[in-house]
């Protein structure tokens, strides 16, 4: 080594000494071999073009946006000039080409630097359905069409035979390292399609497949006892794949799974997981990485054995009505006449029991007290059905079952929860202040409302006022206004962070499926940097966690500059996890802001799978019967005449305001909230919600109930509680929920609301409430904003419905609890 560095400083010497007269062109360098190194290109991946070979070579070579190492063109392809076919060299493989973009596999990310790529010309045919929206526009999704044609065989040739001729010069593409474009981004790509021949290219030495023995085997024990969701998850990200341990089949998964599925499952692309799919990425890993198989198959014993003990907690037993109870019990406790007693709430003259008989012959059945004179003996498996009527109360009822025989035998008893009725016919002079508020408001230029009021079990206040229309596209009143109807839908803005999200919510808490004291990335693992590691769910339900009341992701203008513009809802979410910044710590102060409640939509979205529209519309509103409160409700079959309109002028402000693809109508039946629009397609935790005052209702009594309506629980009582009870700082705020506490939102819930009442507002005139110390509901739901907007005196925009007493909120409010506490 001392020699070389001598010979080197003599060449230095020598070449300055006789600068001018010799030139040093060549370097003395001699090579002194290391044994540590390793090749550039790691991976080899193949892609179709999905445009013919003319078209291929302008996108690949002439237009300058993308570019691969090689092409093959196609048979039969009118576009190709040449008589047969030959491999075109595009990109020195010594060099960068744009062929995989934003990319991972096995743990390394843009895969440009690191790999070959392989374009074939094959073009498949892809449609969208009509209903597909931006975002649920993806790769892998159930409303696109893709037909995938079968490849040229004499292409199959070309590449089996560049192929192996790529892998003799990168020693450092193993197997699993030579994949498609969909398996390093299946998010964005389909490519090589399911028709691509894995398994051809496989029995010619190049890629991976499993062994069938293996295949078989795994599928065998999985039948029997399937690998939960985690488990396949960090499995498949153990192959390869870019895919996060959430333990829910979210997008991500599905989109993981379906590129998994073309590769090796070709025959079956669902995007599902099942125990074939899980089989499969076993069976490789069993072949290609043994270690880890043995390390994942641990986890997954383990999981079995105590997964089989839990089984029962894991499963959905739906419970219908308030009771639903075996008897005798068979958990029971050493305090004898604790046993074989329930506790119902009811209301006087009203309420059913259902009995059905496993194998009993007879029994006494108490009602407050009282023993219910049914016919026995009961026929097993037999179902009966007795009214309560003459043995209810208002409130709390009891129910004791006793000498249930023979011994050994069982009834089971059910109780539902009570159902509204609609007695306001009988109250129609009743509220006089109330309506003479209300309609001299409207006779002075107030649009409309519509209000309802359930009081012990029934619905005693249900009226209509003024028009759900007044203006047409231009502002200029309507010569026929709309009239306003009992029936009419209204968008209930920040109502649906309640009616939709805080329900979903409470629901997920009572299945054992959300702990809101954990961290939101438990749920979110791609929530992180910046602190967000530390939030928890119910910082988010508090306001607490450190945002800003919003994010204008709708418009460049926003207060965070262009970086934070998106008017596309998967970029949105994307910006939601990881790129919206806090305003100040967690816990400083409760600051309500909207992006907590759009964190907390996507949330419900992730625990279940299901867009959050799909979750409360089939998991809540439809087993209790109700049709009318749904998001995006223009898009299903509903009209615009059904809606109370709310801006004349879309999103303008008369005008006032401008953004890309700002709306300029009369919004009727879309949302009005501009980032639930544009930014994410009408589907939000914070807004978007429809609803009517009947739904409502029913929701409201749901709540006075104690999670429960007719036969149906959506969630358990003390989950209720555990939200509505109030913050240790602040008793006006539960979680999510407002709360009346001592008067602090006296201009929400009026001077006489009890401390224990909850509700909410929305932003387009809308609000509820909820007390249930004297089991009552108020919703006023009004198109304030379906008015002029005008400038106050301090110069701010005002719309002129806002400055009336009835879209103010609480003073209705307060002539309602008069009319109830007066006896009116």
């Amino acid at each position: 080594m001392k020699k070389l560095i001598v010979n080197w400083q003599r060449f230095v010497l020598i070449c300055t000494l006789t600068v001018g007269i010799v030139s040093c062109a060549t370097l003395p360098i001699n090579a002194l071999p290391s044994h540590n190194f390793g090749y550039r290109v790691k991976f080899l991946v193949m892609h179709f073009t999905a445009i013919d070979y003319q078209n291929s070579v302008d996108a690949l070579v002439d237009e300058g946006g993308l570019s691969a190492h090689y092409l093959i063109p196609e048979s039969n392809d009118a576009s190709y000039p040449h008589s047969s076919l030959e491999i075109l060299k595009l990109v020195d493989e010594n060099k960068r080409a744009w062929h995989a973009g934003n990319s991972f596999w096995q743990g390394r990310r843009e895969l440009n630097d690191s790999s070959i790529g392989i374009e074939i010309v094959n073009v498949p045919e892809c449609h969208w359905d009509k209903q597909a929206t931006n975002k649920t526009k993806t790769e892998h999704s159930d409303n696109r069409l893709c037909v995938f044609p079968d490849y040229d065989p004499k292409q199959i040739e070309l590449l089996i035979a560049l192929s192996k001729d790529i892998l003799q010069r990168n020693p450092d593409i193993s197997p699993t390292r030579i994949v498609g474009h969909s398996d390093i981004a299946p998010a964005r790509k389909n490519d090589p399609g399911p028709r691509f021949p894995w398994h051809e290219l496989y029995k010619a030495g190049i890629g991976a497949w499993y062994d069938n023995d293996t295949l078989d085997e795994y599928w065998q024990r999985f039948t029997l006892y399937q690998p939960n969701i985690g488990l396949v998850q960090s499995a498949l990200r153990t192959y390869g794949y870019d895919i996060l341990e959430t333990g829910i089949v979210d997008d991500q998964t599905h989109d993981v799974v379906s590129a998994f599925q073309m590769h090796f499952l070709p025959w079956q692309v669902t995007g599902q997981i099942d125990s074939k799919t899980a089989a499969a990425v076993f069976a490789l890993l069993d072949k290609y990485f043994a270690y880890k198989a043995k390390t994942l198959m641990a986890r997954y014993i383990e999981e079995q054995s105590s997964g089989a003990s839990n089984e029962a907690s894991f499963q959905d037993i739906p419970k219908h009505g308030q009771v639903d109870q075996i008897f005798p019990m068979q958990e029971r406790s050493t305090r004898v006449l604790v046993n074989d007693r329930e506790r119902f709430k009811s209301y006087q003259g009203r309420g059913d029991i259902i009995i059905s008989s496993l194998n009993a012959k007879q029994a006494d059945i108490y009602v407050n007290g009282q023993k219910l004179n049914i016919t026995q003996p009961f026929t097993n498996d037999e179902r009966y059905q007795y009214s309560l009527k003459r043995r209810t109360q208002d409130g709390i009822n009891t129910l004791r079952v006793d000498n249930v025989l023979p011994e050994g035998s069982n009834l089971q008893v059910t109780i539902p929860f009570p159902r509204l009725v609609d007695n306001s016919a009988k109250y129609q002079t009743s509220f006089k202040q109330v309506d003479a508020l209300i309609e001299q408001d409207v006779a002075d230029d107030f649009p409309g409302a519509v209000l309802l009021v359930v009081k012990d079990g029934q619905i005693i206040k249900r009226s209509a006022y003024g028009y759900a229309r007044k203006y047409d596209d231009s502002g200029e009143l309507l010569s026929q206004p709309a009239k306003m109807r009992i029936g009419t839908l209204f968008d209930i803005a920040s109502n649906t962070k309640m009616f939709a999200t805080n329900l979903a919510l409470m629901k997920l808490a009572s299945e054992g499926k959300l702990n809101v004291n954990l961290a939101i990335q438990h749920y979110l693992p791609d929530y992180k940097g910046a602190g967000r590691e530390t939030r928890l769910v119910r910082d988010l339900l508090t306001h607490t966690a450190g945002y800003a009341p919003q994010v204008r992701f709708f418009t460049p203008d926003n207060e965070l500059g262009k970086s934070l513009y998106s008017q596309d809802a998967k970029r949105t979410d994307q910006l939601l996890l990881n790129r919206v910044p806090f305003a100040m710590g967690r816990n400083v102060k409760a600051v309500y802001s909207d992006t907590d409640y759009m964190l907390l939509g996507m949330l419900v979205e992730r625990i279940t799978g299901m867009g959050l529209d799909a979750y409360v519309e089939n998991q809540i509103y439809r087993p209790l019967g109700l049709s009318n409160t749904l998001f995006n409700p223009l898009r299903k079959g509903r009209a615009k005449g059904e809606f109370a309109a709310t801006e004349i002028q879309g999103n303008s402000r008369g005008g006032r305001v401008s953004f890309n693809n700002m709306r300029q109508y009369v919004l009727q039946g879309e949302v009005h909230d501009e980032k639930a629009f544009y930014s994410l397609d009408g589907v939000a935790g914070h807004a978007g919600l429809f609803s009517t005052v009947d739904d409502l209702a029913v929701l409201g009594q749901l709540l006075l109930n104690g999670g429960g309506y007719g036969e149906t629980e959506v969630f358990e009582e003390a989950v209720l509680q555990q939200f509505i009870k109030p913050e240790e700082h602040d008793d006006s705020f539960g979680l999510g929920w407002r709360r009346a506490g001592h008067g602090q939102n006296k201009w929400h819930f009026g001077p006489y609301a009890s401390a224990q009442a909850y509700g909410h507002t929305g932003w387009t005139g809308t609000v509820s409430v909820i007390d249930p110390e004297y089991d009552l509901a108020i919703f006023l739901l009004t198109n304030a904003r379906h008015s002029k907007v005008q400038e106050d005196s301090n110069g701010h925009l005002e719309f002129a419905g806002k400055t009336f007493e009835t879209g103010k909120y609480g003073s209705v409010i307060s002539l309602v609890y008069e009319a109830i506490l007066n006896g009116e």
